[in-house]
């Protein structure tokens, strides 16, 4: 019970048929990582980042929390990002929430949920942003659905307010920021058509001159 052997054994068995597809892909993992994307997803365990865009170990930078939110205060994420942007150098910053999200879900509830309900005020806030065209919408799932949304479309805009992100475009480092959302239901990315490449993108109020 305290070793977890069954997974050891899996990754015994993973580790083996990896090696049997291509013999050198652990020799090469583990020289270097050059990824061209920071994925930042949610922890939710049915959204592993690497299997739904169908990239291998290596190919992705991940970062993941309750509900994919960007915090400025929040040093291990702005971390991650740095580190993404300034070493690996990566081309292209993923944001993809799904549909579903617990973290979301909780955030619409007036409930108490204990330590966790600090961090949904981020969320809280985005509905309160967007409260008129949430509130909108007759059926309650498609508030769910919308907000799933719109929470991304925040968190992308609170990456490229980033003195990292906006230093490299000032650098004119070509960096692309996305913004996606997951269906659970069918495995699908959905683009939400968010992707901001530079300063003259953003809002002046939050650009570093």
């Amino acid at each position: 019970m305290r070793r977890l052997k069954h997974l050891f054994e899996k990754n015994k068995k993973w580790a083996a048929k990896t090696t049997e597809a291509d013999p050198g892909f652990f020799a090469r993992l583990s020289k270097q990582q050059s990824p061209e994307y920071l994925w930042i997803g949610c922890a939710d365990s049915r959204v592993p980042a690497n299997q739904i865009v169908g990239l291998v170990p290596g190919e992705i930078f991940v970062h993941r929390n309750i509900a994919n939110v960007v915090v400025h205060t929040d040093l291990n994420c702005l971390s991650v990002i740095q580190y993404a942007v300034e070493v690996l150098r990566v081309k292209h910053i993923i944001v993809c929430g799904h549909y579903g999200c617990g973290g979301i879900k909780a955030a619409l509830e007036s409930k108490e949920h204990g330590l966790i309900d600090n961090w949904l005020r981020h969320i809280k806030d985005v509905y309160r942003f967007h409260q008129e065209k949430i509130e909108a919408l007759e059926n309650e799932a498609d508030r769910f659905k919308l907000l799933c949304e719109l929470n991304v479309v925040e968190q992308v805009a609170n990456v490229c307010h980033t003195t990292i992100v906006q230093n490299a475009w000032k650098a004119g480092r070509e960096l692309a920021v996305h913004g996606w959302v997951y269906g659970l239901e069918d495995g699908i990315i959905k683009d939400l058509r968010v992707c901001i490449t530079g300063l003259d993108e953003i809002s002046e109020i939050h650009r570093m001159k």
